[in-house]
């Protein structure tokens, strides 16, 4: 056992995608444009709701949060990712890989949150219109626009503290695109079944339950949406979710697919990419969602670039 402890390491290797047959420099200048791209667009999507007057509604407000996690998940994962890409791999202290591994999945559960009240805003603003005020008043959407964050980043402590307790002495090749729990138990030789079950205990709640929230909310918008006589009437009401609907089913459709695919053998790479899909993409596709679909933000774009 003190064998063991002597070959414990202080440095983790993030391997990324690993050997990249001399197209280094190219990925790495398309993924250095992918997170440029991420961060400007959100931020700009930020920038039209606060200085916007007509885009102070809550809905815009949602989407600004939204755009603020996107933000964080860039940044905590993307630049590690293009170290790796680069220099064929990313030392990482151990403590680093924690912080990320804390970032990414509370903002994975924050995302899980803020589209479930998202869901929740447009299920008050088609089905209930007229009492839409009343009910989301001041109060409410207060507590709608913190709460995702504080549930998300607190109930995460519960699983990230074990897991800063790890010791790693089976090596230190974490052969994945970020810092997560499942490539980290690989090389840990401490016992990782509290985390497995910390893990399982407290994500599946809060997967399942938002989820559920979000397709109920749904099939009675959509029932709604289909008691409306004209044709006009029912586009016009789909047309202010249909952009929430297809962020998220790029969310969770990418986040059901990335846990259903075990993290071995030749599925690793297929798994890579999916994580890659929900890590690097999905923030990409969030922001050009919104602004090319919705007339406001469009119009607020237009109104700021003609000044």
């Amino acid at each position: 056992m003190s064998g063991r402890n002597e070959s414990r390491v202080t440095e983790l290797i993030l391997v990324g995608f690993g050997n990249l047959y001399g197209f280094n420099i190219l990925i790495f200048i398309i993924f250095l444009n992918i997170f440029l791209f991420t961060i400007t667009g959100n931020l700009l999507i930020i920038l039209l709701v606060s200085i916007s007057h007509h885009l102070h509604s809550p809905m815009y407000i949602f989407i600004c949060h939204l755009a603020l996690s996107d933000i964080v998940l860039t940044i905590n994962t993307l630049p590690n990712l293009l170290g790796a890409i680069l220099h064929g791999g990313q030392g990482m202290t151990i403590l680093g890989c924690v912080i990320q591994c804390y970032f990414y999945s509370g903002i994975i559960f924050v995302e899980c949150f803020l589209l479930t009240v998202m869901s929740y805003d447009r299920y008050l603003a088609i089905c209930v219109p007229l009492r839409y005020i009343t009910i989301m008043d001041i109060t409410l959407r207060t507590c709608l626009f913190v709460l995702p964050w504080v549930l998300g980043f607190i109930l995460n402590l519960i699983g990230i503290i074990p897991i800063s307790h790890f010791q790693f002495c089976d090596g230190n090749i974490i052969d994945h695109i970020y810092c997560d729990f499942s490539p980290l138990k690989k090389i840990s030789c401490s016992d990782t079944s509290l985390v497995e079950f910390l893990g399982f205990v407290i994500s599946t709640p809060m997967f399942i339950c938002p989820c559920g929230v979000i397709i109920l909310t749904y099939v009675l918008i959509f029932i709604t949406i289909l008691r409306i006589p004209s044709t006009t009437g029912r586009q016009k009401a789909f047309s202010t979710c249909s952009s929430h609907l297809l962020v998220v089913v790029a969310f969770y459709g990418t986040l059901i697919i990335k846990y259903m695919i075990p993290s071995i053998g030749h599925v690793l790479l297929l798994n890579k990419i999916i994580s890659l899909l929900h890590t690097v993409f999905t923030p990409l596709f969030n922001p050009l969602v919104y602004s090319l679909r919705n007339q406001d933000i469009r119009a607020a774009l237009r109104k700021i670039s003609e000044h």
